[in-house]
């Protein structure tokens, strides 16, 4: 992983030492989309246009289960039900030759400022990693952030879009959100327990 070292906490407990980089745009122009892959590749990005818990639980896993993506993993069905359905809250899916192959969730909801959209979280499974969809999917994401404002009657234009990556992600992620046009406006580092990477089930990244 980058950037991160392992060192014991005053009670014996493993910890991480993780950097966290929180980005924004502040304009629809800001924007840098990515190259359009041709229709040979079989690309297709799509809204899940029903909230689904299960479903929404399964791109988590199998797109964070190697990064250690841990913070839902408890949440009941309830909670993935309440989350999903709340106005602002959009998960859109890339499918490869219909097949689901990474996700971006977009948070607008009330829990948000007026006018920003929180990526709150973009991955791809890693059987599709390293082609260049990750661009594709990350400009597609990041332009429905921009105009959801316009699809969703009444609501607050979008000024603002922003996200967070940290130094247990992907070793491209950063770049990936520059590349589009996102600019750094924070960064932390701080201790977290280190903990397995979960995998999408037991064993799967052992």
């Amino acid at each position: 992983m980058n950037g991160i070292d392992s060192t014991e906490n005053a009670a014996g407990a493993a910890t991480l030492t993780v950097t966290t980089w929180s980005l924004e745009q502040t304009s629809p122009d800001d924007l840098v989309p990515a190259r359009m892959p041709d229709d040979a590749s079989g690309i297709r990005i799509e809204r899940a246009g029903v909230p689904s818990p299960e479903f929404s639980r399964f791109l988590y896993t199998a797109a964070g289960g190697d990064v250690t993506w841990t913070d839902r993993l408890p949440w009941t069905y309830a909670q993935w039900a309440e989350f999903l359905g709340r106005p602002g809250v959009e998960t859109w899916v890339a499918h490869v030759h219909g097949t689901p192959a990474g996700f971006i969730e977009l948070d607008g909801s009330q829990t948000q400022r007026a006018g920003t959209v929180e990526i709150s979280y973009f991955g791809l499974l890693p059987a599709f990693r390293g082609r260049g969809l990750g661009g594709h999917l990350l400009s597609q994401g990041t332009a429905r952030a921009w105009d959801m404002g316009e699809r969703v009657q009444g609501r607050t234009p979008t000024r603002r879009v922003w996200v967070h990556t940290c130094s247990k992600d992907g070793e491209h992620a950063m770049g990936n959100y520059q590349r589009r046009g996102f600019r750094l406006f924070a960064t932390e580092t701080g201790e977290e327990p280190l903990l397995r990477t979960p995998g999408p089930w037991p064993g799967a990244h052992a």
